[in-house]
């Protein structure tokens, strides 16, 4: 009882505001400062001379096991140094970067007046965009090498799906994507509707973070993906419900409807027309319409059951 009682004071204080505040907000009197250091332009500039400035300004960054011979082999390497030079070609100015995090920052704080912006850390990662984005406590680093366009040609051979965000705009998305798994991090839903609402208020924090990206972005779609999101919206809950998954508590449907892929799996002849993510997309629809439907605070959405949030969703899809 006292964990649960502590569990709430905290979220108030994190997220406490009223409906009315989840409309339109103004932050331009939200206070907040942010650091940028450019670790792939001052490494992969870097000499034997000059190197040792480097590890003192970034030790996090310099395992032990990372002798000088090993960082200097990594900066003279033909192909990392391709690699930073293409970076360069479209990040050598971040400033634009910058005013989108800071507008990031400044919301997630007018939410949340405890939360202190990260020092931002832009580096090279050769292009693992399993690790586009790294936050921890008060630094985050970003990969600026998995953001250089879908139709770049270091990308020719990963999946389109994996490919379609690796862009530019991403970037503000992923490290408002990472903060949002730090405040929301665990779940104990078992039922396939409780995890597709779960997944609802990580994107309705989106929505709340971000009021001027759009869903596409968001949710991480193509345009063609999106539209038969929408277009398919009664038919595939509608195939939910036939197939009785809203109240499945089979974990297989983390993979087929949950997870990250480049479509969902209803194992039907058109699936591959279909996105990933199907579910996470319904969870959205699903808190849009709760919060349309009742006059709760933020601080209430992001603590109450997600069954009981379903039951109060009165969701009804679009036909």
């Amino acid at each position: 009882m006292r964990f649960f009682l502590i569990v709430l004071v905290v979220l108030f204080v994190f997220f406490s505001c009223n409906k009315e505040k989840l409309k339109d907000v103004n932050v331009s009197d939200v206070g907040v400062s942010l650091q940028v250091d450019r670790f792939d332009v001052d490494f992969y500039t870097s000499n034997k001379t000059t190197l040792n400035q480097v590890k003192n300004k970034y030790p996090y960054l310099f395992p032990k096991n990372i002798t000088d011979s090993v960082a200097i082999s990594k900066i003279n390497n033909k192909d990392e140094q391709e690699l930073f030079l293409e970076t360069q070609k479209l990040y050598k100015d971040f400033s634009k970067n910058k005013e989108e995090l800071i507008s990031l920052f400044k919301h997630v704080k007018y939410y949340n007046p405890n939360f202190k912006a990260p020092k931002i850390v832009t580096m090279l990662s050769n292009i693992d965009y399993n690790s586009r984005v790294i936050y921890a406590d008060s630094l985050l680093l970003i990969s600026l090498d998995v953001y250089l366009g879908k139709n770049h040609k270091f990308y020719s051979d990963y999946p389109k799906y994996i490919k379609e965000n690796n862009t530019k705009e991403n970037i503000v998305v992923d490290v408002a994507n990472a903060i949002i798994e730090k405040q929301l991090s665990t779940t104990t839903s078992r039922t396939f509707v409780e995890k597709m609402v779960f997944e609802g208020k990580k994107m309705y924090l989106l929505d709340l973070y971000l009021p001027k990206i759009s869903d596409k972005l968001k949710i991480g779609y193509s345009e063609d993906k999106l539209k038969w999101s929408i277009d398919n919206e009664d038919k595939v809950w509608k195939y939910f419900i036939e197939k009785k998954l809203l109240f499945s508590t089979d974990t297989k449907l983390n993979k087929r409807f949950l997870d990250i892929a480049p479509f969902s799996k209803f194992y039907l002849q058109q699936d591959s027309q279909s996105p990933g993510r199907i579910g996470v997309w319904f969870g959205w629809q699903i808190v849009k319409s709760f919060m349309q439907n009742n006059d709760v605070s933020l601080q209430e959405l992001l603590i109450i059951d997600s069954q009981e949030l379903f039951n109060k969703s009165k969701y009804k899809p679009k036909k």
